[in-house]
């Protein structure tokens, strides 16, 4: 995902509520740097069940049609600033 941030094709990240202060440090202020929505929501079991893995820190979306899609259906109430 930081790849992605940095060359400027990720469109949305969804970000785990429960990750680690380490983890967060590492990817939040490239994310907001770049300017790119960060979504927290889901616990990282959850999220990681939703990609098929046992536990997800992050994701990034690169699909500005998924990306739209993942917004509308509301998840973006959790949005960090």
């Amino acid at each position: 995902m930081r790849v992605e941030a940095k060359k400027g094709t990720l469109k949305l990240a969804v970000v785990a509520h429960d990750v680690s202060r380490h983890s967060r440090d590492k990817v939040i202020p490239l994310l907001k740097a770049k300017g790119i929505d960060i979504i927290e929501v889901l616990s990282a079991d959850e999220l990681g069940a939703a990609c098929g893995r046992d536990q997800t820190a992050a994701l990034g979306i690169t699909d500005a049609g998924l990306a739209r899609g993942v917004r509308a259906i509301g998840l973006d109430t959790g949005r960090s600033e």
